[in-house]
C-alpha cells in the first residue's frame, strides 16, 4: 500500500464531507489509474475488474489499518462543534479508538444522498457479490433491529495482510477460522497401505485430476454434481490422516483439517457464518477439506431433548447441505464406518476401508522406518512383522523409543530383544495384552 493510494481515499472522504458541509472549499473527486500501479492493491482491483464504488469501499475497509487517526480527525474538520453526522455510519471499537467503517460509511461516501447510487452500491454487500463469494470482505453482525448496514466492514485477514503488507501467511486455528493446515515431510513413497485401499485412494487422485477437463470440455456440468465426497474409515494410526495430507502434495492443494469442537457455536448464527466463509475460501483456494473424527457430529442421530439438541441439528444439516454443494474434494474420517448416520454416507461418491496393516505392509513399515544405521544383523524384521499386529502410528511409536534406547546404551546397533521391549512398551500403553 503505497502514500499515493492512502491519499487517494482520503481525498474521496475529504470530498464528500465538502459536499455534505457545504463548504466553500472546491475539491474535485480523485483519479488514480489502478491498471499502472504496480501494487497487490492495484493488481488485485484490476484482475477483478472491480469498479470505483468497489474500490473505494475496499480502501475504506483498509484505513483504520493504515491511517488509524484519519476519520475522527477529518470529522473535526468539518463539523468543528462536535454535533452528530449520523449519515456517516461509523462506531467506535472495543480497543480501537478511532472510527471503524462502516456499511453506511461506504454508502455516503460513495454515493451521498443520491438514493438511486445508493441502491446498486448496497449490492456490494450481497452474498452473490464477488466480495462475499471470494471471502473478501463483509458487513459485521449489528444488534437485533438495527440496519444490517451498519455492521463494520470486515476485509478479510489474508487481504489486509497483502494489501497492508505485500504477502499473505496461512489462516491459523481459531473461533472463526475452524480448520488448520496439514502438512507433511513424507512422500507418496512412504505410504504404506493395502493395495486395494490404494486403488481405492488413486481414484479419488484421478477425479482431481481430470474432473475440470470432464465437466468443461465434455460439457457434463449439469449432469454431474459438484465436487467430490470420500469417507476414509478405519481404526485409529492406519494412515487416514497422511494420505489426505500425501493427497494434498501430490496434487499441490493445500488440505485443511476441521476442527469440529470449534463446528458448533454456542452463539446463534456464529456457526453458519464461519461455515460460510470456510467453505467459500476454501472454493477460491481449492483446498481439500479433512473431517477428522466426523462421528463427532455425523454419527447416528438421537432425538432432540432439548433446545441445544434442536440447534446442533440444525447446524449439522447446515454443514452437510454445504459439503453437498462444496464443488472441491472433502474428505471425512471415521474409525468406524457403522459410526455415521446411513443419510450421510449415501451421499459419499467414496468410501474407503483403511485396514490394519497385514504381514507384508507391516515389514515395509519396519524396512522404511528404521535408519539403516541402526539395522544390525540380529535384527529379524520377517518375524517381527509377522508376530506382532502393529499400525503405521504404532511402528513410529516404537522406533523412535527402541532407536533412544540404543543411543542411551552407547551403541548404535538395534537388536530383536530392544525391538521386541519397545513393542511390548507400546502395547501396555494402548492397553492391549502383551
Amino acid at each position: 500500500m503505497t502514500v499515493e493510494i492512502i491519499d487517494y481515499i482520503k481525498e474521496a472522504v475529504k470530498f464528500r464531507l465538502i459536499k455534505a458541509s457545504e463548504s466553500d472549499e472546491e475539491i474535485n473527486f480523485p483519479v488514480f489509474d489502478f491498471a499502472k500501479d504496480d501494487t497487490e492493491f492495484s493488481k488485485f482491483v484490476t484482475q477483478n475488474n472491480f469498479q470505483i464504488f468497489e474500490i473505494l469501499i475496499l480502501l475504506l475497509s483498509i484505513l483504520p489499518h493504515v491511517a488509524p487517526g484519519f476519520l475522527t480527525s477529518i470529522l473535526s474538520e468539518y463539523f468543528p462543534d462536535g454535533s452528530e453526522f449520523p449519515e456517516f455510519g461509523g462506531v467506535k471499537g472495543t480497543h480501537y479508538r478511532g472510527i471503524i467503517p462502516t456499511g453506511e460509511t461506504a454508502l455516503f461516501i460513495v454515493a451521498g444522498d443520491n438514493f438511486l447510487a445508493r441502491n446498486h452500491i448496497v449490492k456490494a454487500f450481497d452474498e452473490s457479490h464477488t466480495f462475499y463469494q471470494k471471502s473478501i470482505l463483509t458487513l459485521g453482525n449489528t444488534p437485533l433491529g438495527e440496519p444490517k448496514i451498519s455492521g463494520t466492514l470486515l476485509l478479510d485477514p489474508e487481504y489486509i495482510e497483502l494489501f497492508v503488507y505485500g504477502s499473505i501467511s496461512k489462516p491459523k486455528l481459531s473461533q472463526d477460522f475452524p480448520a488448520e493446515l496439514l502438512e507433511t515431510k513424507m512422500e507418496w513413497d512412504d505410504l504404506v497401505l493395502q493395495e486395494k485401499t490404494l486403488n481405492e485412494v488413486n481414484n479419488v487422485i484421478v477425479w482431481m485430476d481430470h474432473n475440470d477437463t470432464l465437466l468443461n470440455e465434455f460439457e457434463m456440468k449439469d449432469k454431474i454434481k459438484p465436487g467430490y465426497k470420500v469417507m476414509f474409515f478405519g481404526s485409529p494410526g492406519v494412515g487416514k490422516t497422511l494420505t489426505a495430507s500425501l493427497m494434498g502434495k501430490h496434487t499441490g492443494k493445500e488440505v485443511y483439517r476441521i476442527d469440529l469442537s470449534l463446528v458448533i457455536s454456542k452463539y446463534i448464527g456464529e456457526t453458519e457464518k464461519n461455515l460460510s466463509q470456510l467453505f467459500n475460501k476454501a472454493k477460491n483456494k481449492n483446498w481439500i477439506l479433512f473431517f477428522d473424527e466426523a462421528d463427532a457430529i455425523f454419527g447416528k442421530r438421537t432425538g432432540v431433548r432439548d433446545a441445544h439438541d434442536k440447534y446442533a441439528n440444525q447446524e449439522v444439516s447446515f454443514l452437510l447441505q454445504r459439503i453437498e454443494l462444496h464443488d472441491g474434494l472433502v474428505i471425512l474420517a471415521s474409525n468406524y464406518r457403522s459410526n455415521i448416520d446411513k443419510a450421510f454416507t449415501r451421499r459419499f461418491q467414496s468410501i474407503i476401508q483403511f485396514e490394519s496393516p497385514g504381514i507384508p505392509e507391516r515389514l515395509k513399515l519396519w524396512e522404511k522406518y528404521i535408519p539403516e544405521a541402526f539395522v544390525s544383523d540380529e535384527l529379524d524384521l520377517a518375524t517381527i512383522a509377522d508376530d506382532y499386529e502393529v499400525t503405521g502410528a504404532n511402528i513410529v511409536n516404537i522406533v523412535q523409543y527402541a532407536c533412544l534406547q540404543v543411543l542411551a546404551d552407547g551403541g548404535t546397533e538395534l537388536t530383536n530383544e530392544i525391538l521386541i521391549n519397545a513393542i511390548q512398551r507400546e502395547f501396555i500403553k494402548e492397553g492391549k495384552m502383551v
